[in-house]
């Protein structure tokens, strides 16, 4: 390939990504814009919840359950070459409240909520369904985003609390009840060592943006993709790949401001 030839597809390539995350911006805008007129319609947002949250509690709770118990096991192994297996429940509870519990909470909200927002959206403006809401002078985007987008927000940062609270009681399984580290010293050192403000709300903030990110992502995807089958599915793989790294991204940035120093 001759260099200029190359410098024209980078070119093209950087303009064109430039190009979109400008149009995905402005229809971020226009979400939180809408956003008044579709709080109106509060049932919307609260059906949206059930689908987007309350079916992957499922997930959210197994995977849980099976990180903490795995944590126990690897956590334990390490600790007590240092003779410090009392402290288990400290490594398990800041393991997941800081880290693991927002991260792969997301990463799996993404996969399970973020595609089936991608697809519904997309399904529906393949099916002119989209179109059809303007001609009767119905804004798509207060009565189909906006729901979704706000459902994303305020469900990402509870199943991430669930799965926190699911992964230290695996540890706990593990730890305590298969090991036999004592239940005392794992629940006390666990409440002493770990600070509301700055492991919990942290945790709780970042949750909230990784929530805010994918729920972005996957309405803009599923609205803005070609209105065919294979469009539909190539925005859905699209919102689980930029998502996951988005998340990835905004966790280093994150991590980097919340604990910086600690």
């Amino acid at each position: 390939m001759k260099p200029f030839e190359f410098l024209r597809r980078l070119g093209h390539f950087v303009t064109d990504r430039l190009w979109r995350l400008g149009f995905a911006s402005r229809f971020l805008l226009m979400t939180v814009l809408y956003s008044g007129t579709a709080m109106r319609r509060l049932h919307l947002t609260i059906r949206e919840i059930y689908f987007t949250g309350v079916l992957s509690l499922i997930i959210i709770l197994v995977s849980g359950l099976f990180v903490g118990m795995v944590l126990g096991l690897q956590g334990y192994d390490t600790l007590q070459r240092y003779g410090s297996s009392e402290a288990l429940g400290v490594l398990v509870a800041l393991s997941l409240v800081r880290e693991l519990g927002p991260v792969v909470a997301a990463l799996l909200f993404a996969s399970r909520a973020g595609s089936a927002i991608t697809a519904e959206i997309g399904l529906m403006k393949a099916t002119e369904q989209l179109s059809a809401m303007e001609m009767m002078a119905v804004n798509p985007i207060a009565r189909v985003v906006a729901p979704r987008f706000w459902a994303g927000v305020v469900s990402m940062p509870l199943l991430a609390a669930l799965f926190s609270a699911m992964g230290i009681f695996g540890g706990y399984l593990v730890g305590v009840q298969l090991i036999g580290v004592d239940a005392g010293s794992f629940w006390s050192q666990m409440q002493a060592a770990v600070d509301f403000r700055q492991d919990i709300m942290n945790g709780v903030i970042k949750s909230a943006v990784f929530g805010a990110i994918i729920s972005w992502i996957a309405v803009f995807e599923g609205y803005d993709c070609e209105p065919t089958a294979e469009g539909v599915s190539g925005a859905t793989t699209r919102t689980v790949v930029t998502s996951s790294l988005a998340i990835l991204a905004a966790d280093f940035v994150l991590t980097a401001f919340m604990f910086r120093g600690e």
